[in-house]
């Protein structure tokens, strides 16, 4: 009887922390290698959030260009960002190509994850797939990672299409729930 009171506490825990996501407001952040692939996948990112009434704002509206990611964490900038209504960051990555992955396991905080960099882009030559990793963070602290599997793709634009298209069905109402 004890550990089946555990395991349904702990099924009520599990549960309850998925739940904790609600997201609201977002900055939205993507590390990949061009330039170009980050600031449209920023653009792609803020207006599917707002389209489901999420507060959204591309780093590119914050950082200056080429400016390094790391000054998000600077006090001035954090006060900037909850006077404007922002206290979660949307962090887009791509995890990989052409085989189906989990995510991570790793649950880096938010300062870890903006130094380290990104060799992928949106689209790779010949790749079939692209598999996108999306890492929420508030307080500094993971608290929800998803990856979305993008298939039958051929060049960036489909890609960009086809996440248009499956985000909004497999992980925005993970985020809003």
């Amino acid at each position: 009887m004890k550990y089946l009171l555990f395991f349904g506490s702990f099924l009520l825990f599990q549960q309850l922390q998925a739940q904790q996501v609600k997201l609201t407001n977002a900055v939205v952040i993507s590390q990949f290698d061009k330039e170009e692939d980050r600031y449209a996948m920023q653009a792609l990112m803020a207006d599917l959030l707002k389209s489901y009434q999420i507060k959204a704002l591309p780093v590119m509206n914050v950082l200056k260009q080429g400016e390094d990611l790391q000054h998000l964490l600077q006090d001035s900038i954090q006060k900037m960002l909850v006077q404007k209504g922002f206290d979660t960051y949307l962090v887009v990555n791509v995890r990989g190509y052409d085989r189906t992955f989990k995510p991570s396991d790793d649950s880096q905080t938010l300062a870890e994850l903006l130094e380290t960099t990104s060799i992928y882009q949106i689209y790779r030559d010949e790749a079939t797939s692209v598999s996108f990793e999306f890492s929420i963070y508030r307080d500094g602290k993971l608290i929800s990672r998803e990856v979305l599997r993008c298939g039958n793709v051929s060049d960036r634009d489909s890609v960009l299409k086809r996440l248009r298209k499956r985000l909004p069905k497999k992980v925005i109402p993970i985020w809003l729930a």
